[in-house]
Parts: C-alpha cells; structure tokens; sequence
C-alpha cells in the first residue's frame, strides 16, 4: 500500500467514489469541473472508456496512456489531454500520482463516509 504523498490540504477533500482496487483520489469540485489528485498502485490496465474533456499532469510515477488508439508514456511533468468522447485506456507500471481537470461537474461521485 502507498502511502500518501498528497498533504492534509488535499487528502482532506471528499475522497473519489471508485470500485477500482488500489486507485484512490480526492475531488475539488468547481460548478463546471472537477479536479482530482489520483493515488493509483500498479494495478495494470484499465478498459478503454469515454468521457467528458480530460486534462492531466503526471505528480510521480510511469502509465502508458492510449488516446485514440496511439499509445505514449508518460512520467513525472508530462501532460497528456484527451478530448471529449474519445477513447482511451491506461496501464500503471508503478505507484502513480496524478491531478486530472475533468470538464464535467459530476464526472465522479463523492464517497460517502
């Protein structure tokens, strides 16, 4: 299990309601948006999915990110933005971190505890 590399500040906003193991986040909630700080152990791949316009920036760690079918990298300082509706799917090689900027208020829903 990883521990926290996010401060109190962060891990004291209202956690992510995600069945995923070993992925857990933080949401900051704007009235358009929503932000989340990812915690996300090596958990392998992730199905390729769809949503809302999707921003990121890598805190620590390595995933290989596919966006529309082409597949990069990504470590600690790169970006990657992924337009809505398109497909992509990620694997995790490492403990990762990450903040995502969601265009979309309700993108995930808040764990109730």
């Amino acid at each position: 299990m990883m521990r926290s590399a996010f401060p109190n500040i962060i891990t004291s906003l209202p956690r992510v309601d995600i069945s995923l193991e070993g992925v857990k986040g933080w949401i900051a909630q704007g009235k358009d948006f929503q932000i989340v700080f990812f915690e996300i152990e090596p958990v392998g791949i992730l199905p390729p999915h769809s949503h809302s316009a999707q921003w990121g920036i890598v805190i620590e760690g390595e995933m290989s990110l596919t966006i529309a079918g082409e597949t990069r990298k990504y470590t600690k300082g790169d970006s990657y933005y992924i337009p809505e509706g398109v497909v992509h799917q990620a694997e995790f090689h490492t403990q990762f971190r990450a903040l995502d900027f969601f265009a979309e208020p309700e993108r995930y829903k808040k764990k109730n505890e």
